[in-house]
């Protein structure tokens, strides 16, 4: 009989967004990747921006772990691969430690993770160890690895939080500040989240500059022996978790182009797996760098940041052209928010200024001052129900007709709430970014599978 993979695991959470869970879980990653260790790393929830970090750091791809949106037996099994391949895994929480349901920490109570607390303590002192009690005894069952004190300003103020700890053992250390780059910020940020790693010509020597930081904590000097205390056992999903459909041969044969660039980023790898796992080729093309449509079957226009590239977008005609004959042809395409915002006449930037675009979808987007767009959404198909998120600052004016509308999780949908699913000619689009893995048969339709 296998044994259990077994290998040390650590849940990075926090007490807030904006704490620096992000920062430490890839300091951690980059400092023991540089030690030659094998890491991998999982981000809790929905989130496209910050695994381009993690990759970077460890070398590795990065897959959601969401006891909804990805589903139990599908965490169990990508944790279980990736205990027999890693001598460390890292798993970054979502917003606060207990925010959300399931929380981060439901997530480490299930899989008995040990949970890392990351504190922005820049504004504190003694207040610091009344957080991280009420943290560590909120939720019963949890195990504790500690804390980071985050954004430290001194070693006296390193001195004072530690002095307020009630249970002294759970001291990791504390960081300070790290300042990088032109813009002094390490990991600099945008509307819809952090810029992404391969838009920063410095971001590997970003993570160094962390990891050398992390490396001077208790946390980064704790000996490889000493991080067996929280090793972990990966089983594989047993039959008391209900999977998913797993992926048919439906698109056996077909060629799927795929946008993947810095206006069409937006791509869990989980999604192309998934693809490929139906028997689809996929060619990737870069819009940005001029590249035209691939030959092929059908397109999935993924999100991104297409209002701030529109310019070079629009000034690639060829594509443009190929786009329009796939159209003309009856050829299927399935565009997830910016992709769809792509095919539209164009988007009214925050200055007010009209920046059009490709003029292949009959609507205009503007962008909003603040989210119109966030959560959890499940989209009910012919095949089956799609599970996914949504999240935009922009939104769409159109007369396109709709075909659908994304709900939230166990909710049935309502004409004024939602996401739309929006159908012209063959084109499929809406702000819903669907996890394919959730229903394999669905997203194969979308694709023009049983057309």
């Amino acid at each position: 009989m296998t044994a259990t993979p077994r290998c040390p695991a650590l849940l990075i959470a926090a007490p807030a967004s904006g704490q620096g869970k992000t920062t430490v879980t890839a300091a951690l990653a980059r400092l023991h990747t540089r030690q030659g260790r094998r890491v991998r790393v999982f981000k809790c929830g929905p989130d496209f921006l910050d695994p381009h970090w993690h990759q970077l750091a460890s070398g590795a791809p990065v897959h959601q772990l969401d006891g909804w949106m990805t589903g139990p037996a599908d965490m169990a099994a990508r944790l279980h691969a990736a205990a027999q391949e890693s001598d460390l895994i890292l798993i970054e929480g979502v917003m606060g430690l207990f925010d959300g349901t399931p929380s981060a920490a439901d997530l480490a109570a299930r899989l008995g993770v040990p949970v890392l607390a990351v504190v922005d303590a820049a504004a504190m002192a003694g207040t610091f160890g009344a957080l991280v009690y009420g943290l560590v005894h909120y939720q019963p069952g949890l195990r504790w690895a500690g804390v980071l004190a985050n954004r430290v300003a001194s070693q006296h103020h390193a001195d004072l939080l530690r002095a307020g700890l009630r249970e002294p053992a759970l001291w990791q250390g504390a960081l300070a500040r790290v300042e990088q780059g032109a813009d002094k910020s390490l990991l600099p940020e945008r509307h819809l989240g952090l810029v992404a790693a391969h838009e920063l010509h410095d971001a590997l020597e970003r993570l160094d500059a962390a990891a050398d930081a992390l490396d001077a904590t208790a946390l980064g000097q704790r000996s490889w022996a000493d991080w067996q205390d929280w090793a972990v056992e990966f089983p594989a999903p047993g039959p008391d978790l209900a999977a998913d459909e797993p992926p048919g041969p439906w698109l056996q044969g077909r060629t799927v182009a795929v946008a993947r660039d810095a206006a069409f980023s937006f791509i869990y790898p989980a999604n192309l797996d998934c693809l490929e796992a139906m028997g689809a080729r996929l060619a990737f093309f870069s819009p940005l760098a001029g590249d035209a449509l691939p030959v092929c079957d059908a397109i999935w226009l993924p999100g991104g940041y297409p209002e701030l590239h529109a310019p070079a977008l629009r000034a690639n005609q060829t594509l443009q052209d190929g786009l329009r004959a796939h159209i003309a042809a009856g050829l299927p395409v399935w565009a997830e928010c910016g992709g769809m915002v792509a095919l539209c006449e164009g988007i009214t930037d925050r200055d007010g200024q009209f920046q059009p675009l490709w003029g292949l979808l009959p609507g205009r987007a503007t962008l909003q001052p603040r989210l119109a767009g966030l959560g959890m959404q499940q989209l009910a198909t012919d095949q089956g129900l799609l599970r996914g998120h949504t999240f935009h600052y922009s939104r769409l004016d159109s007369a396109m007709p709709e075909l659908a509308r994304s709900s939230r999780p166990g909710q049935p949908a309502q004409a004024d709430k939602g996401e739309a699913l929006y159908r012209h000619a063959s084109v499929q689009a809406s702000y819903f970014h669907a996890w394919f893995a959730s229903h394999p048969r669905a997203v194969a339709a979308l694709l023009g599978a049983f057309a």
